[in-house]
């Protein structure tokens, strides 16, 4: 699949044959850490089996700090 049609596919949900089984739609956005740049979706972080801090926030697997969480807009961007 190109390029185009990976990018298509994954602003209109249908994602096809992608490792990523989780639907576009589920996903309110992802966690971030500043510093590793280390970016995990929402609806992965059971999945990623991350430690959690005393509020519930997922930690940064690479440095153990709060991740920051970004929600995603209409156009599918968490930025």
């Amino acid at each position: 699949m190109g390029i185009v049609n990976k990018v298509s596919a994954a602003l209109s949900g249908s994602a096809g044959t992608g490792t990523d089984d989780v639907e576009v739609e589920a996903s309110r956005g992802a966690y971030w850490c500043d510093d590793c740049s280390v970016r995990v979706r929402d609806v992965t972080i059971e999945d990623e089996g991350l430690d959690r801090d005393e509020a519930g926030t997922p930690l940064c697997p690479d440095c153990g700090d709060p991740m920051r969480f970004e929600r995603t807009y209409a156009d599918g961007c968490a930025c």
